[in-house]
């Protein structure tokens, strides 16, 4: 356990999945500097057939991918009982999206990715996990 005033998440696996190779690397280039452990995955199935899936320990999931979307992703990785903390990236989130993401306890983080909103939504995350 941290001690106050210590980030408990330094070192924290983090899953990032987007069909965008050029944002995956962005994240885990800025995600790692920030001193997490990340992972890339290019679509669900690829994050779906990790046989050490179970170490991630926060999930940063695209909405929009060819394939399974990102709240797809989520409802499949629940059903393998996968209870890390998943966080929603999209552009121009509907009410739609925004009520099934709330209902399913995942967070939307809008593109363009601003500041510090993603790094600060994974320590939260994690803190409350």
């Amino acid at each position: 356990m941290a001690k106050p005033g210590e980030l408990p998440m330094r070192g924290a696996v983090v899953a990032v999945v987007d069909d965008d190779p050029a944002i995956r690397h962005s994240l885990k280039f800025s995600l790692e500097i920030e001193g997490f452990s990340v992972r890339v995955y290019p679509g669900g199935a690829e994050l779906l057939n990790d046989l050490d899936l179970a170490a991630a320990e926060c999930l940063v999931i695209d909405q929009n991918m060819p394939g399974m979307n990102g709240l797809d992703l989520v409802a499949s990785l629940r059903g393998r009982n996968q209870s890390a903390p998943a966080i929603l990236m999209t552009s121009h989130p509907t009410a739609t999206l925004r009520e099934r993401a709330g209902k399913a306890g995942v967070p939307i983080i809008e593109k363009p990715l601003l500041e510090n909103a993603l790094i600060d939504r994974i320590r939260d995350v994690l803190a409350r996990h």
